[in-house]
């Protein structure tokens, strides 16, 4: 079988992890505190604060930015529902805007058309490692005073004009088992301002600065020195396991841009390809529930990423009676196919045939 995702854990992240438990110091230590100073060197920010997964990296963010219950957070409604969930944790209200049909990214062009008196934060998602229309949404920013929060959980790495994603405003980064570097469960926040990371290193830790004394009531989310030690080895990796997803991408891009009915991603090179998402449509001739039975059938993985835009999910009836053409059209047409650093030129190739086989190659 070719999975649709596989961690990268070598020989490395196995001794970093036993070091870690012969020091018997297992959770917040000098390993979480390594891999903050790498992974916010990395992202070329002054501070980095890990936390315990993609989500609460999201939560402790918007509360560091004071974004409450009276407060409006405009993001996509094409994105995992972690996105929307945080916002709502917070307290905030979801506004969602449609998204770009190339990029599947926030369409910056309707942004503005949604700013309230109640706005308080723009929260664009990088999505499938992808970054979104930054200038424009920076401008947006700036004209209406709006914070910037960015759901950079599957951009670990990709850059828009030579900056990296997580570096525009408040970045937030997921370590999750099929990113494009892992710590097994696991997040981080990216951030230039000396307040904000203050704040949130008490956020993550029952809103304490010093050990027993707690400034407001905050959360657990901090992450184990375990979890940092596979950190820290996965990202000395993290460019090699981009470049490769970057060369597995080109490699499928020549080959499906044969196929009829296919439509491919958006070429950049700051990119880092989460995802190789593809959209059926119906000149394929197949449905794309056919198109992974298919697969499945050849050892072949595949994924909806996402089958159900988040304003439609059963979580939020509030936003049933809205329409967001775009992302309901991409939601009926999206299928992600193998891309990571293990997936061979062999296994492209098979992919290829498979397609290949049940639709029209162009002449």
């Amino acid at each position: 079988m070719i999975p649709i995702a596989k961690p990268m854990l070598g020989a490395e992240e196995k001794r970093a992890v036993l070091e870690v438990l012969d020091s018997g110091m297992l959770a917040q230590g000098k390993k979480v505190a390594e891999f903050e100073q790498e992974f916010a060197t990395f992202i070329r920010v002054k501070h980095a604060i890990a936390t315990s997964n993609g989500t609460t990296a999201l939560h402790a963010a918007l509360l560091a930015h004071n974004i409450s219950e009276r407060d409006e957070v405009i993001t996509s409604p094409f994105s995992f529902v972690a996105t929307a969930n945080a916002i709502k944790m917070a307290g905030a209200t979801p506004v969602f805007v449609d998204i770009d049909e190339n990029t599947f990214n926030i369409n910056p062009h309707l942004i503005e058309s949604a700013i309230t008196s109640k706005t308080k934060a723009i929260m664009p998602v990088h999505l499938f490692g992808l970054p979104a229309e930054m200038d424009t949404i920076i401008k947006i920013a700036q004209k209406h005073n709006l914070i910037i929060i960015e759901d950079a959980c599957q951009a670990h790495g990709a850059e828009y004009n030579g900056k990296k994603a997580g570096s525009f405003g408040t970045g937030c980064f997921s370590f999750y088992a099929t990113k494009n570097m892992t710590t097994g469960e696991g997040g981080m926040i990216t951030t230039d301002d000396d307040k904000i990371a203050a704040k949130m290193r008490k956020i993550i830790n029952h809103g304490s600065e010093k050990r027993y004394y707690h400034d407001f009531v905050g959360y657990n989310y901090r992450l184990t020195d375990i979890a940092a030690a596979i950190g820290t080895e996965q990202l000395q990796k993290l460019e090699s396991f981009n470049q490769k997803r970057r060369e597995n991408a080109r490699c499928l891009q020549e080959r499906l841009s044969k196929i009829a009915g296919l439509i491919l991603p958006t070429e950049n090179s700051g990119q880092v390809y989460h995802q190789f998402t593809i959209r059926i449509t119906p000149e394929f001739g197949k449905t794309r529930e056919e198109i992974i039975s298919l697969l499945t059938e050849k050892g072949i993985g595949s994924a909806i990423f996402y089958p159900v835009s988040i304003h439609q999910q059963k979580a939020y009836p509030e936003y049933h009676h809205l329409q967001f053409p775009v992302s309901e059209k991409v939601a009926r047409e999206v299928l992600s196919l193998p891309i990571h650093p293990e997936v061979t030129e062999k296994d492209l190739e098979k992919i290829y045939m498979v397609l290949a086989e049940f639709s029209q190659v162009k002449s």
